[in-house]
């Protein structure tokens, strides 16, 4: 293959979710989504997933995802679309709409910018 042809790779994934969990002590000047309660979100968002069958949907917890006093945070791709989740409801309508239907939560939404 020479470097002008596109090689055909397959999609494992319809969605890849990527959950920031990084849990840093209290009162760090950086916050983190780990101490904003994300571990009860992210269990949720892994359950529905599996129990409705998404076997097209990728879900990773990860480490810092850069914005920590934004979070909790996940960013969906492709797309990039990050969102805030705060609450239970806010994980279930994410599965619903963006994961299975492919309906952006625009009220979930976070534009984020690098400083």
């Amino acid at each position: 293959m020479n470097s002008e042809e596109e090689m055909e790779l397959p999609q494992l994934y319809r969605h890849h979710v990527f959950a920031c969990n990084t849990q840093r002590q209290p009162g760090h000047p950086h916050g983190s989504c780990g101490a904003s309660g994300a571990q009860t979100l992210w269990d949720r968002m892994g359950k529905a997933i599996e129990a409705q069958g998404l076997n097209d949907i990728g879900f990773t917890m990860a480490g810092c995802l850069g914005f920590c006093n934004s979070g909790p945070l996940l960013v969906v791709y492709p797309g990039g679309i990050w969102y805030r989740v705060t609450t239970l409801e806010d994980v279930d309508e994410i599965v619903k709409s963006h994961l299975k239907q492919g309906k952006r939560v625009d009220r979930l939404v976070m534009v984020l910018k690098r400083s």
